[in-house]
């Protein structure tokens, strides 16, 4: 994730693969990528972001014959520390791998919680994305601008929902957002979700009045005429969409996310590299670029040493806005 803003920052989303070795339902034709009983974790709900991100990668890469049939599986729970928890614990597991990014860089810092991403293999960084801004299509907001003159109207009276806890993605992009547009972050109303498919609910029901959240999660939504599109978080529209960046807006900012995958501690230098194969292997197939294509992503791809420094450097960045925020 990029935050073009006086503050640089990262975000993140987080598949995690975890647990037990489990037979394989299938055999593909690369023997250099087969790990029989691959299991990825997802960190939190069902319908998020993270759990896309798990579940596309795990059938792109079944069928492309990368590896065998792959478990896809929910632990959620505080922004994604648990699940976090859970894989540091997990130590040696060379059938298990973690994605990560600010939601789960943002919780670690939120909920102080005792393990980090310091404490996980890093493999690969996979895709970044604008998040979106959305409300319900019953709602008054026709505009992004009818939406800000009620926000800094009344901060307190406009809850907004995002589908990460605090110092996550769809915390922070809105929080940015109140900056820019003279709203003290600490005035905002923000309600976290754990993950996108609560979130939806949430705004489909009226319980917030506008919705934070990453591009691929809600096309659908968005296509269908339930959710209304206001305004994209990036540095340029997105193609096939009709909505205006915050700057078009007149916010002076700016923020995208990222996705990745890291795997638990202790890993055998061959271990991490199969890891790592299957991923090299995944991003350069057919499967995943139609994949990306149709969920809005863009290629972020970085593996290895890189992306370990990579994630120091988010740390540090987000708990350096944290702080700024006063948050």
């Amino acid at each position: 994730m990029r935050l073009r803003t006086p503050l640089a920052l990262a975000g993140a989303a987080l598949l995690v693969l975890v647990g037990p070795p489990l037979l394989t339902t299938g055999s593909g034709s690369d023997t250099g990528t087969q790990i029989p009983g691959l299991r990825f974790m997802v960190p939190n709900t069902p319908g998020g972001g993270y759990d896309i991100t798990a579940r596309t990668a795990a059938k792109n890469a079944e069928e492309a014959g990368l590896t065998g049939g792959i478990e896809v599986f929910n632990l959620p729970g505080a922004g994604g520390t648990v699940g976090l928890a859970r894989l540091a614990g997990d130590h040696g597991n060379g059938k298990a791998a973690m994605s990560m990014g600010l939601g789960v860089v943002g919780a670690v810092h939120t909920n102080k919680a005792p393990k980090s991403l310091a404490d996980t293999t890093p493999i690969a960084r996979l895709t970044e994305e604008q998040d979106i801004v959305v409300v319900g299509k019953d709602s008054p907001y026709r505009t992004i601008q009818d939406l800000l003159a009620a926000w800094k109207a009344n901060p307190a009276k406009v809850p907004v929902g995002g589908g990460s806890s605090p110092g996550g993605p769809d915390h922070l992009a809105p929080m940015l957002m109140a900056r820019a547009a003279g709203i003290k972050p600490k005035d905002v109303n923000y309600v976290p979700f754990d993950g996108g498919g609560e979130l939806l609910a949430s705004i489909l029901g009226d319980k917030v009045a506008f919705g934070v959240s990453g591009v691929g999660e809600y096309l659908d939504q968005i296509e269908a005429g339930e959710l209304r599109l206001l305004a994209v978080t990036g540095p340029r529209r997105v193609p096939g969409l009709d909505a205006p960046t915050l700057r078009e807006a007149g916010l002076d900012t700016e923020f995208t996310n990222w996705r990745g995958i890291v795997a638990p501690p202790g890993l055998t230098d061959a271990e991490r590299a199969k890891l790592v194969a299957l991923f090299e292997k995944l991003h350069a197939s057919k499967q995943w670029k139609d994949s990306m294509k149709k969920n809005g992503w863009d290629d972020a791809f970085l593996t290895g040493e890189k992306f370990g420094d990579f994630l120091a450097e988010e740390d540090k960045r987000v708990d350096s806005v944290l702080k700024e925020l006063g948050l």
